[in-house]
This record gives structure tokens, sequence and C-alpha cells, in this order.
């Protein structure tokens, strides 16, 4: 594992959580699933990318997963439906 993937799973830049349904724009390294949550939007670059991510977003992402960006970018915004999440920010 290289020390950019420790860095992100030991969170050396802090947590962030979310727990409503108002937007929250960081620049966010991982996002941690803290009980069975459904996200509305995940942003890149301003772009929402869920479905590069969840295959179905209207159903529940279980809680413990551990969602890391694509080809090294970060997520720049998440908007939840329901749930929690702590934000690895980057």
């Amino acid at each position: 594992m290289s020390l950019l993937n420790l860095d992100t799973m030991a969170a050396n830049k802090g947590v962030y959580i979310v727990n409503d349904t108002t937007e929250v724009t960081k620049v966010i390294k991982g996002l941690f699933v803290l009980e069975d949550t459904v996200i509305a939007t995940l942003k890149v670059g301003g772009v929402d990318a869920l479905s590069s991510y969840v295959s179905t977003p209207a159903t529940a992402i279980k809680a413990g997963a551990f969602i890391t960006p694509l080809d090294g970018a970060n997520f720049s915004g998440v908007t939840l439906t329901s749930g929690s999440l702590a934000l690895i920010i980057g």
C-alpha cells in the first residue's frame, strides 16, 4: 500500500461528519459510510459522478463501505438523501 493510501486511511488531515441533506463542498479523499446511507450526489470537479461509484443510487450503501475517488482525483462535494458519512479530508 502506498503512503498516500495510508494517509487517506489514517485521515491525516481530519474528517468531517455529514448527517443531513445539505450539500458539503470540500476536498475529499474518501468517504466512510457510518450507517446505511443513500447518496443523492457525489461530485468530482464539481460534476455529479455518482453513477461511476454506485450502481443503483436509490439503494442504500451499507455501513462500513469505504469509497475512494478513481484515478487519483478528489471528490469535491456530496449530498445525502439519508444516513451519514465520515468525509476523509484531502
